[in-house]
């Protein structure tokens, strides 16, 4: 098994040198037991020999890359500069290249919605001077761009080259006859950011996304011998068939093709040769490999073709090494999409090419960085929204494995027209075909679609690859977007076609993704003809403007992501991660009549879970009182065998202190040691663990009782408990360092109930206060006790159809610093976003993040907090007080989050507290979506007391106001 290599490999004559170099020194030891300086004399000597020829012989045989411009957003090349309008114009200045201008402080800024006779329509004109050395002269030389926003005329020595439109696509000239070799060259580029062709501003200014101008990817000079191969298209099949698309430039004295097969080191596993036809132009080899390493997500296996032509004597006049991985699609009519015989389900995400410092530049590190963020989430699937990115992030997803969805620019009507359609559609083939990565062509978004050209992908590609319409119904496939829940259940008129939205669950701030994916996912798993989907969006394209030093998401157009602008990750990450895991494991609770047994299911494609790496801890937490975390026992899951698809019940050793154990933790890694997921499980109620803790630290002291008009007043050492006469609520709490900003509650979160009365009872020195209400929907009772610790019991009845139900309480948010507390965390959740979070004990200060919106400090504070067994409120001025949870499945809410600014489906109703204790909390919606047609976990609750033990839900929580 050849595991993923992290970074494009760079093949030159240089590592050819070191390869063979080492295998000299190698050959050389025996010798250093005569003498040290001798032998590296000789070494240094051999070595100095083996550069010259092999310099000489491989400078013929293989192309040259020299660069004019940086490789990326990390490593520039500055160039002259003239903008024509917008910030720093009409000057000549200097500019990093590559770039987005707007980044460098030039031009306007142009979200895709901002009509065009509304903007600036700015033109960059760059210079740059360059020599090439004498011994170019005669060679293939080509200057090639690898993407300019958004038309480009190019000019050498005052003579024009060449001109291109459509910003996404890689283009070259042959500029040999036009160089000055051993002489200064002056290139020169033009660049419109407004197009002159009004369909490429439709299909690519137009669309919901922010427009940057300027040599955006790296320019550089690839020069060839006069004979060369010019291009290779590979199809290398899972039966190892490869199929090539050779083409020749200049072919005089090529006699023989050879074919190399190598792995990542070099070693040659099969050659295969063959005469060249006369006058070759382009022509097509088959060959076969012997059982290959196949590509998949899960085991990426590449190796290295090695081209070459050579002449009559066998010298290579030139050569070409391309990357391939063997692997075979099928879309399989009214079936699924398979890949190796394996029917696939895509569990995908789209993703811009975009950071907020240097908009659409990139880098090789920067591609690494994004591919394994989205494998880190149990991904195994991309869809290019909606351009090709970068060669780097291609590679990227070949080498760490990542199925892609390619796509020519569109989006929604009008599409491309024919003419330019054509051109770009062939630059993208051209530049992509060799990906082992990529399954299909998208044929524009959402509408942008040129059926005219449809069937012209297949003709310059030799994988014969199908093509997507996103958003529509086409050939075999259909892939709406923004689907219902209801949709899933197959009752569409599109129910025969193999279904996967490329587009699905529109995030927006805190909403979509994660909210509403696992009702989504439990439907799509198990239907048949579903393939799977793509969430809307990777990140929040939100940039760092260089004018307003501000980031800027165009209002809520860009803040639709997973994570942050800086891939800042956000709850939805985990929630995706949980759900997409492909080690399924059922939720279990554990009493004391747990055996060990967790059921797993395998919902990996290729790996079996032996191969994978599944551990086990019993964990004891820290205390509410300070003690430490320890592990009572860890060891390794055995998994002999389990299949793809397959289930097995999983034995976990039970030690004989288990039942001390705060927490089961369960972690599966894949492989490659890349983290899967980690399971909590509970291994003691709240009331178990309440109790434990409060056994540790009764000191008994007298409580004292008094009233007064308005208030019952309880004091019990240093704690004093103000309780309100009429409503039944605390009033005031207070401990030696003063008074804690605690009070108005218990109060109901979903309906009201006029209090009727509040009785105060005493036996053997326990009080009671007990609040009556008119229509008995709550009962309340308030309790204190000599060890100074305060009770509250609320049974109550919620309304039906209610979006939230529980008890409040008012919380001065402006005195609270921080929280600690053990339950599920660190993340907050929704109703239909209750996965990714963990049990265990968590710490975070206060902060006031709006999901994409502003502060993006993660996790969030505000919000609703799973399975609360206990939380310290810290104040600021050192005060603090604890509250710890008898009841099973409460949530804990902090403050109400705030909405982002225009947050269309994505606003929340809330319960008017601050700190509040429910059974039921609200669901959020997403872009489009309001959460009623997201799926069973979105939907209101149904209360009915029949079906609840003793007919009341119930609340017991312990206030713990003392100081340490």
């Amino acid at each position: 098994m050849m595991k993923p290599r992290p970074r494009m490999l760079q093949y030159s004559s240089c590592s050819i040198i070191f390869r063979l170099a080492s295998n000299l020194l190698n050959s050389l030891a025996p010798c250093l037991s005569l003498s040290i300086n001798i032998a590296l004399m000789i070494f240094f000597k051999a070595l100095a020999t083996i550069t010259l020829a092999t310099t000489f012989h491989y400078a013929l045989a293989q192309a040259e890359i020299r660069y004019l411009s940086g490789t990326g957003a990390d490593k520039t090349v500055q160039w002259d500069f003239y903008c024509t309008d917008g910030m720093n114009s009409k000057k000549w200045s200097k500019i990093n290249v590559p770039s987005c201008w707007e980044q460098q402080g030039f031009g306007e800024y142009n979200y895709g919605h901002m009509p065009l006779n509304k903007r600036l329509n700015e033109e960059g004109h760059y210079k740059y001077g360059f020599e090439v050395p004498l011994k170019w002269q005669g060679k293939d030389i080509q200057i090639v761009f690898e993407g300019v926003f958004t038309d480009c005329e190019v000019i050498l020595n005052n003579k024009p080259v060449g001109s291109h439109q459509g910003g996404f696509y890689e283009f070259s000239f042959d500029i040999s006859s036009l160089l000055r070799y051993d002489r200064k060259n002056l290139l020169e580029v033009k660049v419109k950011k407004k197009s002159d062709n009004t369909s490429v501003n439709q299909a690519e200014l137009e669309a919901d996304f922010w427009n940057f101008g300027g040599i955006f990817r790296p320019v550089y000079l690839q020069v060839n011998p006069r004979e060369h191969i010019e291009h290779v298209a590979v199809d290398p099949r899972a039966d190892g068939t490869v199929r090539t698309d050779l083409t020749i430039k200049n072919p005089d004295k090529a006699t023989r093709l050879r074919l190399s097969v190598q792995d990542f080191n070099r070693k040659t596993l099969a050659t295969f040769s063959e005469p060249v036809p006369k006058n070759p132009g382009t022509f097509r080899t088959v060959h076969k490999f012997s059982n290959p390493k196949l590509w998949s997500p899960e085991y990426p296996n590449r190796y290295l073709a090695e081209y070459a032509i050579l002449d009559k004597d066998g010298r290579v006049l030139h050569q070409r090494i391309v990357k391939i991985g063997f692997r075979t699609v099928e879309v399989r009519e009214q079936d699924g999409i398979y890949v190796n015989g394996v029917k696939i389900k895509f569990k995908g995400v789209n993703a811009h090419t975009f950071h907020p410092d240097f908009g659409r530049t990139s880098s090789e590190k920067m591609s690494i960085e994004t591919v394994n963020l989205i494998k880190d989430m149990n991904m195994n699937a991309v869809r290019l929204s909606h351009y090709p990115h970068d060669k780097h992030f291609m590679n990227a997803c070949d080498s760490l494995g990542l199925f892609v969805l390619d796509e020519l620019t569109g989006w929604q009507a009008p599409s491309y027209d024919s003419t330019i359609g054509r051109k770009l559609l062939r630059e993208l083939v051209k530049r992509d075909v060799n990906y082992a990565s990529v399954l299909f062509w998208d044929n524009g978004n959402e509408g942008g679609w040129n059926r005219a050209y449809d069937h012209e992908f297949a003709e310059v590609d030799i994988q014969q690859r199908e093509v997507l319409h996103p958003w529509g119904a086409f050939g075999k496939t259909v892939t709406s977007h923004y689907i219902d829940y209801n949709y899933l259940s197959g009752t569409n008129f599109a129910n025969r076609q193999i279904f996967f939205p490329t587009e699905f669950l529109h995030g927006l701030y805190d909403g979509g993704l994660g909210a509403g994916l696992n009702d989504y996912w439990a439907k799509m798993w198990t239907n048949p003809l579903c393939a799977g989907g793509f969430l809307w969006v990777l990140a929040d394209e939100m940039v760092n403007r260089t004018d307003t030093k501000l980031l800027d998401g165009d209002g809520n157009h860009a803040p639709d992501g997973i994570v942050g602008p800086y891939h800042q990750k956000e709850g939805s990450y985990y929630t995706i991660k949980d759900i997409w895991s492909p080690v399924f494991m059922e939720n279990k609770y554990i009493t004391a009549a747990f055996d060990g047994t967790l059921n797993i299911e395998n919902r990996f494609h290729y790996t079996n879970l032996s191969d994978c790496k599944l551990t086990y801890r019993w964990i004891m937490l820290p205390t509410a009182l300070g003690n430490g975390r320890s592990i009572i026992e860890e060891g390794i899951l055995a998994v002999k065998n389990l299949q793809p698809m397959q289930r097995m019940a999983l034995k976990v050793n039970m030690p004989g202190r288990w039942r001390q154990a705060d927490v089961l933790e369960v972690e599966a890694r894949d492989p490659y040691g890349r983290h899967i997921n980690t399971w909590t499980f509970p291994v003691k109620s709240p009331a178990q663990t309440t109790d434990a803790i409060l056994a540790a630290t009764r000191p008994q002291q007298m409580v004292t009782f008094s009233e007064t008009g308005e208030d019952f007043i309880f004091n019990a050492g240093e704690v004093k408990v103000v309780i309100d006469k009429k409503q039944g609520t605390l009033k005031q709490a207070v401990n030696k360092k003063g008074v804690l900003p605690l009070a108005d509650g218990p109060v109901a979160a979903s309906e009201t109930d006029k209090v009727t009365g509040v009785y105060h009872t005493e036996t053997k020195d326990i009080h009671q206060v007990t609040v009556a209400y008119e229509k008995n929907r709550m009962n309340v009772v308030w309790t204190m006790a000599r060890d100074g610790l305060v009770h509250l019991d609320v049974n109550y009845k919620p309304s039906n159809n209610s979006s939230f139900c529980g008890i409040d309480f008012s919380l001065a948010e402006d005195k609270v610093e921080r929280i600690k507390w053990m339950g599920n965390g660190p993340y907050r959740v929704w109703k239909n976003r209750t996965r990714g979070v963990a049990f265990n004990v968590w710490e975070k200060k206060y902060n006031n993040t709006v999901t994409g919106s502003s502060g993006f400090i993660y996790p969030e504070f505000k919000g609703y907090y799973s399975n609360l067994y206990w939380a310290e409120i810290f104040l600021k001025h050192g005060n603090s007080f604890k509250v710890y949870c008898r009841s099973d499945d409460v949530y804990l809410k902090l403050f109400n989050p705030e909405a982002g600014p225009d947050p269309a489906n994505t606003v929340v109703k809330h319960s008017k507290g601050d700190l509040s204790f429910l059974h039921g909390i609200p669901a959020i919606g997403n872009k489009f979506s309001k959460p009623d047609v997201l799926g069973p976990e979105s939907a209101n609750y149904q209360f009915d007391a029949k079906r609840v033990l003793n007919d009341y839900l119930a609340i017991s929580l312990v206030f713990d106001f003392r100081v340490y």
